[in-house]
């Protein structure tokens, strides 16, 4: 006699039908998490689609991490004991308010484990982070969106009004992803402190390094006398580590107790901690790095400017441009440019900025197409 096996629909299966395993119903609606694509498949043109980096990475990390990766038979410090302590200096904060992870995305996904039951809702502006809905939905939280303002920014007022007895969490990403605008410390302030006190809120500032704005938020000056307050930090922007996955939350111990606890073990690679650590030890080197992407970051702004587009001010590595229904157009133009970039349905594309060469031949494209399409901007 045969063995029925269990689908994935609660209906009995015989002998020679597939099994379908039982999965979740609520991964049928949770978004794909969709990367930059590679501008072509031979490897030529330019990727400006992922926020990476251009440059290698700083003096010293390639020697640390040749120097470790023989261990690799070795599990890696559980506590990332060496990388705490070193955030915990270059911060000024107790090291126990220190929990690495692996890159931003992981903490979020840390965040909701600690935070959320099903059916609470979570908070955020709308267009943001992708990773917000996706980690949202798939705790089985109700994602609360609320849209940016007209010139893509936050609407702190509506986020606020927003908050009901089942918020448990608020993501504030700062310099927002994928629209490069940054809150000011006079906007943000009074934002939290009209937050109840046990809502968790995220301030992710992924991008912060590359804030040259001097009234821009530095979120661990902010987080001090707030525990509710959350700061996520990485290693993958500015630091050029995105191909390793380490970042690090800081919060006050509860919380950041809670986020050790929910890590996975071991999540963090030893090298990818050696890497992190050599970093550190360059701030001089990293900051000429993102002082000549900033600057190149406001040339090609100009550029964009000049040519009729309107992109937002940026205080990311990257620029946006809405293109409404003509999104997918602009990104096909660029791919076929040799340039790839990241286009968000239909509301716009978001372009990284790239070394100089790659810059000028996303400048060149955006102005074929714009002047084939003269209301592009606009649509």
């Amino acid at each position: 006699m045969s063995k029925a096996n269990t689908s994935g629909t609660g209906t009995r299966t015989g002998v020679g039908q597939s099994p379908s395993p039982r999965l979740r119903a609520l991964l049928d609606t949770i978004p794909a998490y969709v990367p930059g694509k590679p501008a072509t498949s031979t490897g030529g043109g330019w990727k400006l689609s992922s926020n990476e980096n251009p440059y290698p990475p700083l003096p010293g990390v390639l020697d640390a991490v040749t120097a470790t990766a023989g261990n690799m038979n070795r599990y890696p410090d559980l506590h990332s004991t060496e990388l705490t302590d070193r955030l915990a200096e270059h911060l000024a904060v107790p090291a126990r308010h220190i929990a690495p992870g692996t890159g931003s995305s992981g903490l979020l996904q840390q965040l909701l484990q600690i935070t959320t039951d099903p059916g609470d809702e979570v908070v955020y502006a709308w267009r943001s982070f992708e990773s917000y809905p996706i980690v949202t939905r798939l705790f089985g939280a109700r994602a609360v969106e609320v849209p940016l303002t007209d010139d893509e920014a936050h609407d702190l007022d509506a986020m606020a009004q927003a908050v009901t007895d089942r918020t448990r969490l608020v993501f504030v990403c700062t310099p927002n992803n994928p629209t490069g605008r940054a809150l000011r410390r006079d906007v943000l302030e009074p934002f939290l402190d009209r937050l109840p006190a046990d809502v968790v809120v995220v301030l992710d500032e992924a991008y912060v390094e590359f804030t040259s704005d001097p009234h821009g938020v530095d979120g661990v000056q902010l987080y001090r006398d707030r525990p509710n307050v959350v700061i996520l930090r990485t290693f993958s922007k500015a630091y050029g580590l995105a191909g390793l996955r380490v970042g690090y939350a800081v919060a006050h111990e509860p919380v950041a107790d809670a986020l050790r606890r929910a890590a996975v073990p071991f999540g963090v690679s030893t090298v990818a901690q050696s890497a992190a650590i050599a970093s550190l030890g360059r701030r001089t080197e990293l900051m000429e790095r993102v002082g000549e992407l900033i600057a190149e970051r406001g040339r090609v702004r100009e550029a964009l400017l000049e040519q009729g587009w309107t992109p937002p001010d940026s205080q990311a590595n990257f620029v946006w441009l809405r293109l409404g229904r003509q999104t997918a157009a602009f990104a096909e133009h660029c791919l076929d440019a040799g340039v790839s970039v990241r286009p968000y349905g239909q509301d716009g594309v978001r372009v990284t900025i790239g070394d100089r060469q790659a810059n000028d031949a996303l400048l060149a494209a955006a102005g074929r197409f714009r002047r084939k399409s003269p209301v592009a901007s606009h649509d």
